[in-house]
């Protein structure tokens, strides 16, 4: 229940709407109500009446029908309309809330979530679980209480016709409350067991879809329809169990309220036989019995989805829940006016607490404007260093400071304003090349977007293509080449124009033609800002001021190109290896 409690929160804004839309609701089930009257009223005091003739009978039989007709014509049709409406506008704005808050939410979760989790799954309790949960707003704020109400009504109506044939009506009421009960105490576990199977198969898909090209190209398409049957299995498995439980549930249920207007029927009909009973009143009884009883079905059905929304409120919440690695702390400042001074003191930092760091004690002052490139062996801890200074990672141990202060004392999104980051495998979205150049800064005008591509050497190829900067790139760029993918990558950061820049293996895996244009690029970005360049191709950094190499977490030599050399020691040989002329 903590997680309804929870829900209500996004409810409670939109409580004058969820009772209105109650209140329309009782007209609405309350017209349908006038019929079991309607027909008391017609055979007992038209047809049966000996005190009137027969045009009297039809005179009046007119005017009661014209007035019904008048309600249900004139009356009831904007009533359910409006129901209908304000039902589905209050659940779907608690939606787009729920949602609105996920994604925020999402957007704050540290790398080290997105390591450890499946994008489907995340994608699945967003939109699956979160438009399961609209069931909870329809169902339980508004259509359990209109079938309560509707209950209430009936019972009322039925007693001030006869009490005894009342209370035989709801004799079976504590039978039905048992079995749901009993049935729904563990349907929310089999619920919540179906939807992860369902989470993981959408995790499994999105993955596989991605990687279409490495299935193709491996050949092994019958290699993953086997993986996936295994998934899809497990689902149908969960599924299955969920089905038979629900089934029961219903089997035993619907068995007890249908057995109710047997008893009514038999005992009405036994009254009217020895003259206790008017046949008005028992065509009446017997109209009020589905009156009775189709809320009784209708609240069945709502427990089965009921217990849906609340399995999913439990996922939506369990999201919500996790903590960030990263985050503000109490009296955190903005990041103004950054000069780039950058100094890393005692720096030791692992991924995981068990695991071996993969920085130890890393000290390392940078200036104001300088350009330093991070080299050694994969797995050195290089991208490991450069992480840290966005705040993607926190140092387990030392602390790096920014013109003098701990870049923790800085509020995170103001901190990462500051930094410009071109990656080996920059991220393109699935939109126009303008729009990917813009996220470097959202309100730039066209004048500065065109500049920015021209600085980074994309603005030709950009004009070439089938719509210029309105050509739409795929999903991550995939209708780019590698190098174009660069480039428009790095024109962002031109846009975004920041004091520290991050180049993370910014020109590996390109051909010459590609690396000479980026590497132009990216020689410009970095004019008059504090640069770091991580790198394994050794040519592409010997202008660098200082070069770092870095093995096994720890720095072991650091100097210019030509000192480094000159010593022939781990970077002289590294630097042998790639054979590269000296």
């Amino acid at each position: 229940m903590g997680s309804m409690r929870r829900y209500l929160q996004f409810v409670r804004p939109f409580r004058i709407q969820i009772i209105g839309t109650i209140i329309i609701g009782i007209i609405k089930f309350g017209i349908p109500l006038l019929i079991p009257q309607l027909i008391k009223y017609v055979i007992d005091d038209i047809i049966n009446n000996h005190h009137m003739t027969i045009a009297e009978k039809s005179s009046k039989l007119v005017l009661v029908m014209t007035v019904m007709l008048v309600i249900f014509i004139v009356v009831r049709p904007p009533v359910e309309y409006y129901r209908q409406y304000y039902a589905q506008w209050t659940s779907s704005k608690v939606l787009y809330n729920i949602r609105d808050s996920l994604f925020t939410h999402l957007q704050r979760l540290s790398f080290k979530f997105y390591a450890n989790t499946r994008a489907g799954e995340v994608i699945s309790r967003v939109i699956n679980d979160v438009e399961q949960t609209k069931d909870f707003v329809i169902t339980g704020l508004m259509n359990v209480w209109l079938d309560s109400i509707t209950i209430i009504i009936t019972i009322i109506l039925m007693c001030r016709m006869d009490i005894r044939l009342t209370l035989i009506s709801v004799i079976v009421f504590p039978l039905y409350g048992g079995s749901v009960k009993y049935f729904f105490g563990n349907l929310r576990k089999y619920t919540r067991d179906r939807s992860q199977a369902l989470a993981e198969v959408q995790g499994f898909l999105h993955e596989r879809v991605q990687g279409m090209p490495i299935i193709k190209s491996f050949a092994i398409e019958d290699h993953e329809q086997e993986q996936f049957a295994l998934k899809n299995s497990n689902f149908l498995d969960k599924a299955l169990t969920h089905t038979r439980w629900t089934a029961k549930s219903f089997a035993v249920v619907n068995t007890i309220t249908d057995i109710a207007p047997l008893i009514i029927i038999f005992y009405a009909g036994y009254q009217v036989i020895h003259g206790h009973l008017s046949v008005g009143t028992l065509a009446a009884f017997i109209a009020y019995i589905d009156n009775l009883y189709s809320p009784l079905r209708r609240l069945v059905n709502s427990g089965t989805t009921l217990t849906q929304a609340f399995a999913s409120m439990d996922r939506v919440f369990e999201l919500i829940d996790e903590k960030y690695d990263i985050d503000d702390k109490p009296g955190a400042v903005e990041c103004k006016h950054v000069k780039g001074e950058l100094d890393f003191q005692h720096v030791s930092f692992s991924y995981d607490k068990e695991e071996d760091p993969v920085l130890k004690d890393v000290d390392l002052k940078v200036r104001a404007g300088e350009t330093v490139a991070l080299v050694g062996m994969s797995g050195g801890g290089k991208s490991s260093l450069v992480s840290l200074i966005p705040r993607f990672y926190d140092v387990t141990q030392g602390k790096i400071v920014l013109d003098g202060t701990d870049i923790r004392d800085f509020k995170v999104r103001s901190l990462r304003d500051k930094i410009g980051m071109v990656l080996q495998d920059n991220i393109l979205f699935s939109e126009s090349v303008r729009a990917n150049i813009m996220l470097g800064r959202p309100g730039a005008t066209e004048e500065e977007v065109i500049a920015a591509a021209k600085a980074a050497n994309a603005h030709e190829f950009i004009l070439n293509l089938p719509d210029g900067y309105d050509t739409q790139v795929g999903e991550r760029g995939v209708k780019l080449s590698g190098g174009q993918k660069q480039r428009i990558a790095i024109a962002r950061v031109f846009l975004k124009n920041p004091p520290i820049l991050v180049l993370d293996e910014a020109t590996s895996a390109l051909d010459l033609e590609s690396e000479h244009l980026i590497q132009e690029a990216l020689e410009e970005l970095a004019k008059d800002r504090t640069t770091f360049i991580v790198a394994h191709r050794l040519s592409t950094i010997t202008h660098a001021d200082r070069i770092i190499l870095i093995e096994h977490g720890r720095i072991v030599e650091m100097g210019r190109h030509e000192e480094l050399m000159g010593k022939q020691g781990s970077y002289f040989h590294l630097f042998q290896i790639q054979q590269l002329d000296v």
